[in-house]
């Protein structure tokens, strides 16, 4: 669990450098739209912020990598769409036991790797049995309960679970449920081996990552010839780049140099499972009191915070719109000054004094307008603003600290909420019931159901705050079509993507 939860922490902040200015509230645009023809022998040049550290996503986490590999040169059996729902990819068909247990997929025809190399289910077999087995293997806490994966026949998997697991499937749509050739010995740090519709063909380490359409590809060709990602980690930067015809779309578009980019550009805001999470040490006095934590949460103005940071939708649980058990809570908590006072003298903490821990990265929007927030209501807020890996060992493991702000980008992590050995510290055993309930629930209406009654306790209980829900801006060229906007925090499928020769 510790080695899981601490990945996905690591992967969160990554992923938020990137994220954290690229939001802003209010109506997106409509998608651009190009009126010309789309040309098949076009390169589509993308602007990024986040380079990989290398390509070995069997081996390395973080937004980053699975943001350009997945579904472009790896895929799964199954993957999930822009609004997290999940669809078959490998498999032309799958099929779930009623009690749960077996999951059995049957794969496409003329699926072949790109070496040439026609895919099999020992193939499948082969690579789910690495994630099985080898704890250094991304996914291998979310196979802890598969009791064996077998292969029938040459196009039929069947994977059998110990007990039901509603999210298992959902965990095969990422890095756990890529499918890789077996006993290949490609270097995936540097090199690959997918059945994409692209292939690799160079990185220029520190500047870009070139793909190349697989013109053998089992099935519908990419609209593209060439995929050219540009890694350029300043947002002025980014933006002068895509006036300046370096490139055709511009992801995580800070908020306050969009309006630059209006007119040549068609900005689209996508939504993500992206929570800006105010973390309370719900075990260390006096945030273990509830009025404490009520009171706090009364005392931010969350609309003007999203105004200030220019960055996404109120959120008042734990659970965003993507997810599976979201409902709107905004009837548990309001802005309430005044009652957050009379809390606070009740629990006699009248003049609260408490430490907010920050990665540094985060920059000083939000610490600013929550000072200001806490001191109306006569908290005084101290920042203390850390190197990732201070944070990592001061809060994520030591669970040292008063307040905490990170942007929790996983989908589906309302188990955070259910571990008391989680970083929040928070333990309520119905909580943690309906959680497991939740997971072992064949029928995934209900099991939503149960997930949405676990995110109401929590946040009546007050365990945290959330600050919002995370928006992506993109800068979409005219001469681009299909460029997707939902989620691409986390994956950018770029087959149905089109570029034109003219506006």
């Amino acid at each position: 669990m510790f080695r899981r939860t601490r990945r996905l922490a690591l992967i969160s902040a990554l992923a938020a450098t990137a994220v954290i200015l690229s939001a802003c509230s209010g109506t997106p645009e409509p998608a651009a739209t190009s009126t010309g023809a789309p040309d098949p022998d076009a390169t589509l040049q993308v602007g990024l912020v986040l380079e990989p550290t290398n390509l070995d996503i069997r081996h390395t986490s973080g937004a980053a990598i699975e943001q350009i590999l997945i579904d472009n040169i790896y895929e799964g059996l199954v993957t999930r769409t822009q609004d997290n729902e999940i669809e078959g990819r490998l498999a032309s068909d799958y099929q779930v036991s009623d009690d749960g247990l077996t999951y059995t997929f049957t794969l496409n025809d003329g699926i072949a790797f790109h070496d040439g190399t026609a895919l099999t289910s020992a193939d499948v077999v082969a690579s789910y049995e690495t994630v099985r087995t080898d704890a250094t293997v991304q996914g291998n806490a979310e196979f802890a309960s598969v009791a064996s994966i077998t292969a029938p026949d040459a196009t039929t998997v069947e994977i059998v679970l110990t007990e039901p697991n509603q999210n298992f499937l959902f965990a095969l749509t990422g890095p756990a449920g890529l499918v890789f050739k077996a006993d290949d010995t490609t270097d995936l740090k540097t090199a690959e081996n997918g059945t994409g519709p692209f292939t690799l063909t160079r990185w220029s380490k520190g500047s870009t990552i070139t793909f190349a359409r697989n013109d053998d590809y089992w099935g519908e060709k990419a609209g593209v010839a060439e995929v050219e990602f540009q890694y350029i980690p300043d947002f002025t930067a980014g933006v002068n780049a895509a006036l300046a015809g370096d490139v055709q779309v511009l992801t995580a578009v800070d908020p306050n140099l969009a309006p630059q980019l209006e007119g040549d550009f068609t900005l689209t805001k996508g939504r993500t499972t992206d929570k800006a999470t105010l973390a309370f040490n719900n075990k260390k006095a006096p945030l273990d009191d509830v009025r404490v934590r009520e009171a706090l949460r009364l005392s931010i103005d969350h609309d003007a915070l999203i105004e200030a940071v220019g960055a996404g939708t109120t959120l008042y649980g734990p659970i965003p719109e993507l997810d599976p058990g979201y409902e709107d809570l905004s009837d548990v908590i309001s802005y309430d000054p005044e009652k957050a006072k009379e809390l606070l003298a009740e629990a006699g903490q009248e003049d609260l004094e408490l430490t907010l821990t920050i990665p540094s990265f985060y920059g000083t929007t939000v610490p600013k307008v929550l000072i200001s927030d806490f001191n109306k209501v006569g908290v005084t807020l101290k920042v203390n603003s850390v190197e990732f890996p201070t944070w990592l060992e001061d809060v994520y493991t030591n669970h040292d600290y008063d307040l905490s702000f990170v942007l929790h980008v996983e989908p589906r992590d309302f188990g955070n909420f259910a571990n008391p050995d989680y970083y929040f510290g928070y333990d309520n055993a119905e909580v943690q019931d309906l959680y497991s309930q939740a997971q072992a629930e064949v029928d995934p209406d209900k099991s939503a159901e149960l997930l949405a009654k676990a995110a109401r306790i929590v946040s009546e209980d007050h365990a945290a705050d959330w600050l919002y829900n995370g928006e992506t801006i993109t800068a979409v060229s005219p001469t681009v079509s299909g460029f997707p906007e939902d989620s691409i925090n986390s994956r950018i499928n770029l087959a149905g993507v089109t570029v034109s020769a003219e506006k």
